[in-house]
Parts: structure tokens; sequence; C-alpha cells
């Protein structure tokens, strides 16, 4: 059923590496009531495994107090090296591992939760309460059964929060509560991102911003500094506080969008309910979103935080536009240069450059690009072999990070060398032309019923749910790796066959 479990796995990205074969990525959906309660239900039984365990043991207990006396002299002498080494893992913003039971300083730990339990931004922070209705992809005419969720989001002024988009997908009410509150107040749904998974809501009522403090947006982050997840995970009710470091900083997999931008790589646990949430460094400013964490039996505490630069992009988009128009694409599949002996055959002097494989035809690229074309510089920024381009002082990061700071309707300047000879180009920038929509926005999807034959165009939800084992090769080779030959362009496909006809059909 759509509400049993709401750490949905919509999209999987196949690794090279074969250290990660069986990894994926996934998204952390909003925190599904039953698994509340399955989780209460662990714990019931925990408990009763540990006072088994606890009745059993009293024949012996001569024996463990003993063992507990020189128990505790250890532990005493272990203690003296944990405070010896304390400031090692302060240094480097970490959390020390130490910190668990025995060895846990109280006294320093609730100094530190007391300044964070006082901090403004906390407040800033609210519960979502989303119920869903999702469309019936394989009998178009009607809806999935309805389920509710809980994510996070939080306050950027003018009246406005912000919060995942998936946390929000095919929301038929959205209702949103502060810390400290009892009172749900409802939310509109401005804008949603699918690409980078970013929602917009508003809250017309004025008494929910009586005595709210937006956030303050920091900059982007370094490696090692230290991040502080907050959100309403599972696990309870009230407000959640993890911390952790930054562990990189890259263009990365968008699982809800299936898109590439930059992303914030941190070792801070995210668990389901924390999607939407804001990460802050040590200043109270909020450098980030939680949306999504790496699960893998090879990897282990690997979330991922939306940075503040896809953030503005997202926000100046629509403050624009009036809508969000999405994140722009070149429209080429590009091949890496790192062979001398295909720069030599290509004509390619120096260690630089992507080679054209592809192009779209529904790109504008399509016009002033060839195949075998080599693009060298993006807006007079060099290209390296690898596909990377400079970013900061010391690093590089992948080419497609330069197009996605552009609009729609951008024009970007590209050096390319064609047979041996270096020119300039230009093209307009707009979003990519899906022929297999990987989202389908505006409620139901359409379909068209012929003699009882009901067609319908093929979607990713459409494969992913109903006919990716049973869709045959060839179409759904088709359907990953060709584009659209021009806009408007769509697979149909006979989804079912019915006895009757429906009244009023829609029209593809």
């Amino acid at each position: 059923m759509a509400g049993a479990n709401c750490s949905l796995s919509l999209f999987k990205f196949k690794e090279t590496s074969s250290s990660l074969h069986s990894s994926s990525l996934t998204l952390r959906f909003p925190t599904p009531r039953k698994t509340l309660n399955s989780t209460h239900k662990t714990k019931t039984i925990r408990s009763k495994k540990h006072d088994f365990r606890r009745n059993s043991s009293n024949a012996g207990k001569n024996r463990d107090e003993i063992e507990a006396v020189v128990t505790q002299k250890r532990l005493k002498d272990d203690k003296e090296k944990s405070r010896s080494q304390a400031s090692g893992f302060k240094s480097f913003g970490t959390q020390r591992k130490e910190k668990k039971g025995f060895l846990y300083d109280l006294k320093d730990s609730q100094a530190d939760s007391g300044n964070l339990q006082d901090a403004t931004f906390l407040n800033a922070v609210v519960k979502v309460y989303c119920t869903h209705t999702a469309p019936d992809y394989s009998l178009p005419w009607q809806k999935q059964r309805q389920f509710t969720s809980t994510g996070s989001a939080f306050m950027i002024g003018d009246g406005k929060l912000l919060t995942n988009a998936h946390c929000v997908e095919h929301n038929t009410q959205v209702k949103v509560k502060r810390r400290g509150d009892d009172t749900k107040f409802v939310a509109k749904v401005l804008a949603r991102g699918v690409e980078c998974d970013i929602a917009l809501l508003s809250v017309e009522n004025e008494e929910f911003w009586k005595g709210a403090e937006p956030l303050r947006f920091g900059r982007l982050p370094c490696l090692q500094d230290s991040v502080t997840v907050v959100g309403y995970p599972l696990g309870g009710d009230t407000i959640s506080v993890t911390k952790g470091v930054v562990s990189r900083i890259e263009v990365t997999s968008y699982a809800h969008g299936a898109s590439d931008l930059l992303g914030i790589q941190i070792d801070a646990a995210v668990n389901p309910g924390n999607s939407g949430g804001p990460a802050f460094n040590d200043h109270g400013e909020c450098i980030g979103v939680a949306f999504q964490v790496l699960r893998s039996d090879d990897a282990e505490n690997i979330g991922y935080v939306i940075p503040t630069t896809v953030v503005s992009h997202f926000l100046n988009d629509y403050e624009k536009n009036g809508s969000y128009t999405g994140f722009p694409s070149l429209g080429v599949l590009l091949q890496k240069l790192e062979n001398p002996a295909l720069r030599e055959c290509l004509k390619v002097q120096s260690n630089e450059g992507v080679l054209v494989r592809r192009i779209e035809p529904t790109s504008d690229a399509h016009n002033v690009l060839k195949e075998g074309d080599v693009i060298v510089s993006f807006d007079g920024i060099n290209v390296g072999s690898e596909g990377t381009v400079p970013f900061r002082s010391t690093e590089r990061i992948a080419f497609r990070y330069l197009i996605s700071e552009k609009f729609a309707g951008d024009v970007a300047e590209l050096g390319i060398i064609r047979q041996g000879a270096l020119m300039k180009v230009q093209t307009v920038l707009n979003p990519r032309v899906h022929l297999v929509p990987y989202h389908i926005e505006g409620g139901q999807p359409s379909y068209m019923i012929i003699a009882g034959l009901v067609f319908t165009p093929l979607s990713e939800p459409l494969i992913d749910e109903e006919c990716e084992e049973t869709i045959g090769l060839k179409l759904l080779t088709k359907a990953r790796y060709s584009s659209a030959k021009f806009k408007g362009e769509q697979i149909v496909i006979l989804s079912q066959v019915s006895c009757r006809t429906s009244p009023s059909p829609l029209q593809l």
C-alpha cells in the first residue's frame, strides 16, 4: 500500500565502483505514522528481553558485584585517557565517539544542550503534515488510496517556508506546526522544483508568524566544517538535532528529480522525516536543506544536503518568472578526452576538452554544434579532459556545475575545436525535454480509450510501478536512452483492455 512504507527508493543509480555495486540513492520520504507504531513495538520487545536477562542473572549476583568493582576501576582509567584526547576531536569539529554510556561527560553535554535549546533558529523549523493522493498510472482515470506523512520545513521570511518537493508531492492538504505549539496551520504550495527537490510554501494566517524569526542563509561550507541537521524525523514527535561534518562537496545525483546538481555530503544522521529540514553551521546560519541518503551495505553515515547556491537559484527563478521554470541543460552527450591517441585524432593539442557524442534535436545546441566537436571552454572557463572545471581555490568540479548556475533562456559562449580549428559559438540554454517524463505535473496522466483499449503515454512512474519487468527490452532501451525529436513527442502504450468504454474520455 502507498502508506505502508514512505521510505521509497524512487530512482536507483548504478555505481561504477565495484565497492558500491549494491548501493542506491534513496529518497528520504517523510515519516509514515505506521512506522512509528512499529518502532514502539520494537522497543517493547527489547525491554522484555532485557528484563528476562536481568532476572536470570540473580544467581551470580555476588560474582557480578566483584566484577563491577574491577570494571569500575578500568572505566576510571579509560575516562582519564579519553579526556586527554578530547582536544583532538574538537579541533576537527567531529562528534566524539567516546561520548557513549559511561564515557559521556554529562556536565559538558548539558551545557552544550542548553545553549542549543535556547537558540532562536530552532524556532524557525516547523513540522509538515501532508496528505498525498497519487494518480493510478495503469488506470489513469482513478487515484490511488490516500496516505499521510510528516516532514520538516523552515521559515525564510515574507510569509514563506521551504521544504522538499517530495514532501508535498501529489498533495491534497498541507499543514504545518511550529515548535512548542499544538495548532496546525494550513499551508499552500506556491512552487515545486522537481529537479532540485525544493518546494516553496506560504501560510496566510498571521497567528502562525507571531514572534517568528526567519533563518539567515550562509555561504557554501568547506570540508570538515561542522554541520547540524534539525528536523522532525521518526522516533518521536519533538524536534531532533544531529551533528556531523561536511565530508564532500560535488555534483550529486538528485534521486527525486533524476538530475545532477551541486550537493553537500555530510556524516550527520539524516532519517525519514528530516526531509526539508535545515542544516546549520556553527554561526547558526542555514547552509542547506537535508533531502536524501545513500543506502548501501558498504557505506555508512552518508547523507546529502541541498546547498544554498541551489536554493538561491530556485528562489531567484520563482521571483523572476512568477513560477518555477527549471534548471537548464546544454542538450549534449559528452565523452572525456583522457586518451592521448583520441586527442591526437581530433587535433586537440593540449590536455583539455570533452567530446560531443550526441546532440538532442530539441536543444538549441543542435543548431550550432556538431558531433565530433570538442568543447574546451564555457563562458571563458577552460574545461579539462576529465570534464571538470576549477572550483574555489584548489578544487575541481564537474563541468555540469557551470550549466546549472545558468537560468532558462540564458546564452552561453562555448569555445570548441572543430577539425583542428578553434572557434567561439553561442547557444541558448533551456530545460531538457524528456521523451519519457520523470514526473507528471498538473493532476492525472492523460489517456484515450478506443473500443475498450486504454492508451496512455509512457512515463517513469508507470515503468517503475507497473511494467518495468514486462515492458520489453527494445521499448525500455528507447525509453531510457532515446531523445525526443520534437517538443511534445510521446511514447504511447496500450495500458489496459477494458470491456467498458469511458463516457468522456480525455484526449492526448
